[in-house]
């Protein structure tokens, strides 16, 4: 899946077999090619639900900023049940899907994730 960082200090490296079958499998070969020359360490993070008590977003923490969740439906990276309950938990979002779109939507499918975020910034900013 990933290859420890030599140095051992808590990070990894995306392996190539991941990053082919996991992060850019609808992605065009080009663009998984510069990624991997591209790749440098990247830090732990624990688990998921660790994750998803810090990033969770109330009143006291920027509740008035709009929450718009763009769900990449190919994404092989993190599980559909981790996306929905981000948006369960940060309740008055909006919520678009990209239906044929692996974890890197700017690369296979740049299209739509534009026409999502040009609709986004004219909506909300």
């Amino acid at each position: 899946m990933f290859e420890e960082d030599a140095h051992n200090t808590g990070s990894f490296i995306f392996g190539p077999q991941f990053l082919a079958s996991k992060l850019y499998q609808l992605s065009p070969l080009e663009d998984m090619t510069l990624a991997m020359s591209l790749l440098r360490p990247t830090p732990l993070y624990g688990d998921q639900q660790m994750l998803l008590e810090q990033t969770r977003v109330t009143k006291e923490k920027f509740g008035s900023v709009a929450k718009i969740y763009i769900v990449c439906e190919q994404d092989q990276v993190f599980k559909k049940e981790f996306y929905m309950s981000m948006i369960e938990g940060n309740p008055e979002t909006e919520v678009k899907y990209i239906v044929d779109a692996d974890h890197m939507p700017m690369f296979s499918k740049p299209q739509e994730l534009f026409s999502y975020l040009q609709h986004i910034a004219n909506t909300f900013y």
